[in-house]
């Protein structure tokens, strides 16, 4: 009679079978192999904080950019209205050494609507 009893180890869920009872890693697994496991658990270790310190140096790369494009684009408009300046600088010397009488307008030209 004892025969004819199924033996669930022997089954194809054996595994299935002994790791719900515990029979899959015992104690002795982890005693004969605790240096590889720590070597494991600290390259793991390793493995998340480099990943999460790449990622938040790649953020920083990200916002350094933008501002990076900011202020290269005050830069130019600095420069624009610097030449503009100088140019204007510049004709308005030529004009009064001609003694044209000429003045820069103070308030800028409106449209009359009719």
């Amino acid at each position: 009679m004892a025969k004819n009893v199924k033996n669930k180890d022997n089954g194809p869920f054996s595994w299935f079978f002994r790791a719900i009872h515990g029979r899959l890693l015992s104690s002795d697994v982890f005693v004969h192999n605790w240096g590889k496991i720590l070597c494991v658990m600290i390259m793991l270790l390793v493995f998340i904080t480099n990943r999460y310190n790449c990622q938040t140096r790649m953020e920083t790369i990200q916002s350094l950019t933008r501002q990076l494009e900011v202020v290269k684009t005050e830069r130019i408009r600095e420069r624009s209205r610097y030449m503009s300046r100088t140019r204007e600088t510049g004709m308005q010397e030529l004009v009064d050494s001609m003694h044209l009488n000429l003045h820069i307008q103070e308030r800028p030209p409106f449209q009359i609507k009719y």
